[in-house]
């Protein structure tokens, strides 16, 4: 699949950070990678080959962005307070520096999506749930949803602020932010076999939390048989995209 290949300089990280473009117009979509990958995950393992013709007729923009899982959720090793720390400024970049840039360059005022697979689920709903003045909608495929399985015990406010199930629980009953997420399209799914027991369970967690809140949201549980592989999300990224465009 044709694509252009970009760097964007984060004030905020202090690093260049690269970027993928697959398409000229339509609805904007911004797709994070798995745990520890790079914006060239969704074209080395097929994905963008199968909204291709939804890319190739204008109808859909992808633009893939970077991570640095390895050094924030992956380094077990490392300072707990510095990688919540860390997780958070990426977390400012996407939404404070590459977002303006993703709409300037799609240039087509309609409303930007946010989706990914693994670890790169768990970015788009956070960040889709965080900012929902910025996003219409999120398609997380096989995400885990509680920081504690990151980071244990720990806690700080960097490391509440990301850790979905924990914000979420705790949203008032009147925010502000339900009415809007009711009015987006927000997809949650997740397989039932092979490694996908995290995602089970903190998909069922966050099941459960949007009920009580009254928020409309299409989760979605795939059989005994589908496992947390490319496999499995090359199916399930154009059945739920093309059920929002």
């Amino acid at each position: 699949m044709d694509y252009q290949r970009y760097s964007q300089y984060s004030t905020i990280l202090d690093r260049e950070m690269p970027f993928l473009v697959f398409g000229h117009a339509g609805r904007p979509v911004m797709v994070f990678p798995t745990q520890n990958g790079r914006c060239t995950d969704f074209n080395e393992f097929g994905m963008s080959d199968t909204v291709a013709e939804q890319i190739r007729t204008g109808r859909l923009q992808l633009f893939c962005v970077d991570s640095i899982d390895a050094q924030t959720w992956s380094d077990k090793e490392g300072n707990k307070g510095y990688r919540a720390w860390l997780q958070e400024q990426w977390f400012r970049y996407c939404t404070e520096e590459f977002t303006p840039l993703m709409l300037q360059m799609n240039g087509t005022r309609l409303a930007p999506l946010t989706a990914g697979c693994s670890m790169g689920a768990t970015h788009a709903l956070n960040t889709f749930l965080r900012r929902p003045d910025l996003f219409d909608g999120v398609i997380a495929l096989s995400g885990a949803y509680d920081a504690r399985y990151f980071f244990g015990d720990y806690t700080d406010a960097n490391l509440y602020n990301n850790s979905i199930v924990d914000y979420m629980r705790g949203l008032p009953s009147d925010h502000p932010y339900i009415p809007m997420f009711n009015t987006r399209s927000i997809v949650v799914c997740t397989g039932q076999g092979a490694w996908e027991e995290e995602m089970i369970r903190t998909t069922g967690m966050l099941k459960k939390i949007f009920e009580e809140k009254g928020i409309r949201a299409w989760f979605d549980f795939w059989g005994y048989d589908v496992s947390h592989d490319w496999s499995w999300w090359r199916r399930q990224f154009p059945y739920f995209i093309s059920g929002i465009l």
